[in-house]
């Protein structure tokens, strides 16, 4: 079972797939964006609240490696999530003014990884983003990150068995 969980934000995608592997006894809880760090008030309050949410048996790993840590894992794994994961990418590479044809080879060759290691996994649960449903961003980062997401998640869920899409706390299975 490999199901990618796509949403805008603040949906419930985050909640939805968490109980997808309620019943999966101890669980690998990727989170590969940026830690909280004291820098940012209110993400550092997403970051508490999603961790006051997981199970005490599960494990949670934070690291933007998410290929390496996927590699790693041995039993059921949920990442949550690849936009934070392709800001993480984007960031650490210091591209977010190259060529977006350079950003999109390198974010293209980190999914090729990223997939290769999916296919191999018999239970993971996805979490992304769905960001192009919304306006187009009027700066040129908003337009390169939501472009690059937008081809990570193509590439994912076609890992995938399955595709949730989270609206309002509603799940429609595609």
């Amino acid at each position: 079972m490999r199901i990618l969980v796509t949403g805008g934000v603040r949906s419930g995608k985050s909640r939805h797939a968490e109980a997808l592997l309620a019943d999966a006894g101890r669980v690998t809880y990727v989170a590969p964006g940026r830690a909280a760090d004291g820098s940012d008030p209110d993400w550092d309050d997403r970051v508490a609240a999603h961790r006051a949410r997981r199970s005490s048996d599960w494990q949670t790993v934070e690291t933007a490696d998410l290929t390496g840590a996927l590699a790693a894992v041995d039993g059921p794994v949920l990442v949550d999530c690849l936009s934070t994961w392709v800001v993480a990418v984007v960031d650490d590479a210091g591209l977010w003014e190259a060529r977006s044809a350079d950003v999109h080879d390198l974010v293209g060759a980190r999914v090729d990884a990223l997939c290769d290691v999916l296919e191999r996994m018999p239970q993971a649960v996805i979490v992304t983003n769905e960001v192009g449903l919304g306006v187009v961003p009027a700066h040129r980062s908003g337009v390169l990150f939501r472009d690059l997401l937008g081809t990570v998640n193509q590439r994912v869920a076609a890992v995938c068995g399955e595709v949730h899409l989270v609206i309002a706390g509603r799940v429609l299975r595609l």
